[in-house]
């Protein structure tokens, strides 16, 4: 599904990404984790279309496509999700109308029938059951005046409406709370299926409690170090990066 190779990237003149190789296929979960300053917004950033970041090396495919060469709404439309560290508020427009132009625009792209009102709405419903989201949230301005915990599962939600090939989930238990961490986390794993995939950046072990990657990776300084499975996770937990950043040569 995703194949990444050598991926370079900076942010003006600071490169970022040192050479990341990555292979995401269709019914697994990956988890990237490191130390802060590590690359894995830059990565998720530069996945989703970022204009402030600059590949200056390598490609990226996403099911056969050369994914840079493709403009950030057309990877949305081809069914890449990015779930923001710091979801954004947006003044003025509903959630309701912003989902109902976002999944119009989907299901034109895969050449299906745009939904009734009626089949909107019970969409709606539908998904927001899977975070439990506050059904009055969807009628309020997106993300604004939202707590942490809302803004997380209104993230989610939104997922969850858009039904991707691939999510990319930037550190997504940031800032919640252990309810709101199993909520959210749950409406990941419910939303998991054998024909998507999703990639989930965290520092904490504690959401793949919830959320069982098969493959875990830390990325330092810019390249992906060492890889493993979830047992790599609970040996951080435990012990921190040092034993593998003091063995590291760059």
């Amino acid at each position: 599904m995703l194949i990444i190779k050598n991926l370079h990237a900076r942010v003006a003149d600071k490169e970022i990404l040192k050479g990341i190789d990555l292979e995401v296929r269709a019914g697994e979960i990956h988890a990237i984790m490191g130390p802060n300053g590590s690359g894995k917004s830059t990565l998720a950033g530069v996945l989703a279309g970022n204009e402030k970041y600059t590949v200056t090396e390598g490609e990226v495919t996403f099911e056969g496509r050369d994914l840079l060469a493709v403009p950030v709404e057309e990877r949305a439309r081809m069914g890449l999700f990015l779930g923001f560290q710091y979801p954004v508020e947006i003044a003025g427009v509903s959630m309701a109308n912003f989902m109902k132009l976002a999944v119009a625009e989907r299901r034109r792209y895969l050449g299906e029938e745009p939904l009734t009102a009626s089949e909107f709405l019970r969409l709606m419903r539908e998904k927001g059951a899977i975070v439990e989201l506050d059904s009055k949230l969807t009628s309020r301005a997106v993300n604004e005046g939202f707590s942490g915990g809302e803004k997380k599962k209104n993230e989610i939600f939104q997922m969850a409406m858009l039904d991707p090939k691939l999510a990319i989930l930037d550190e997504t238990d940031s800032g919640l709370d252990i309810d709101a961490l199993r909520i959210v986390a749950t409406g990941v794993t419910k939303l998991h299926t054998a024909e998507n995939a999703t990639v989930v950046i965290t520092h904490y072990q504690r959401l793949l409690d919830y959320i069982v990657p098969d493959y875990v990776h830390v990325l330092y300084n810019g390249r992906i170090i060492h890889s493993g499975d979830k047992s790599l996770a609970l040996k951080l937990e435990k012990e921190g990066y040092d034993w593998l950043i003091n063995d590291y040569k760059e």
